[in-house]
């Protein structure tokens, strides 16, 4: 996939995700084809702005909640307060860094995407009704992959009455998003009692060492900040962190 690419995937997905193929079907104006949308947005520079500013809309929302950006940025604060440091790295590098991330792990989805969807879609080899439906199945696997079944089954209960359904297919988006952005959330708290358990201990230890030594005017952060850091050093800290986050939905 073209590295310029990537937003607008990213928000073609997120239209028809929020605009699906039954609701294409029952309008009775018929969709325009890839080809005319394509040259309006070329030759209207109103109509370009209004899908620019429509897709800026969409985007912040569609990161948040359906791929796995709040994981990343949960756990990267919960890693900073863990070490003891206010804003080091200052929220800037972290939204950044989870950014990328979040592209990294959407990547073969997105590519997905665009290859089954937009791409006919703009050729005018079908229809966008047949793109919707197309886009809405690698987005919907992408999210199952990463819900816990029974933070689905709440959702699937107190909409449907039913905690399970036949297939994925079935599944509606307003139950799966929730349910997917309820998962991540857990997962992200237990990846930050991981990382605090270490960093908790040594706290402890040097409270304690302090302590006995009657050293008791001596903050003892001044003294486990750097033995924090040294750790996670020689640990390799950032390689593990981020290694977990790509490899765990």
């Amino acid at each position: 996939m073209a590295k310029g690419n990537w937003a607008l995937v990213l928000g073609f997905a997120a239209l028809v995700m929020l605009l699906p193929g039954q609701a294409l079907a029952a309008t009775p104006i018929p969709a325009p084809s890839g080809p005319a949308v394509a040259h309006a947005l070329q030759t209207n520079p109103q109509i370009s702005l209004l899908a620019m500013l429509s897709l800026l809309a969409v985007l912040p929302g569609v990161v948040l909640l359906m791929t796995s950006f709040t994981r990343i940025v949960v756990v990267l604060s919960l890693l900073r307060t863990a070490l003891g440091l206010n804003q080091v790295p200052p929220n800037q590098v972290i939204i950044g860094l989870s950014l990328f991330l979040t592209l990294f792990t959407m990547a073969p989805t997105l590519s997905k995407v665009e290859s089954a969807a937009l791409t006919p879609y703009l050729a005018g080899r079908i229809t966008a009704t047949q793109a919707a439906s197309k886009a809405e199945t690698p987005m919907k696997q992408f999210l199952a992959a990463g819900t816990r079944q029974q933070d689905l089954a709440i959702f699937l209960a107190a909409q449907s009455g039913k905690s399970q359904v036949a297939s994925l297919n079935k599944v509606p988006l307003t139950a799966l998003v929730p349910a997917y952005t309820i998962s991540q959330l857990t997962i992200a708290f237990e990846m930050g009692v991981l990382l605090f358990v270490p960093f908790v201990i040594i706290d402890f230890i040097v409270a304690s060492v302090l302590m006995a030594l009657g050293m008791m005017m001596v903050p003892p952060t001044l003294i486990s900040l750097p033995l924090k850091l040294l750790l996670f050093v020689l640990m390799n800290g950032w390689g593990l962190v981020i290694q977990n986050l790509l490899t765990m939905h």
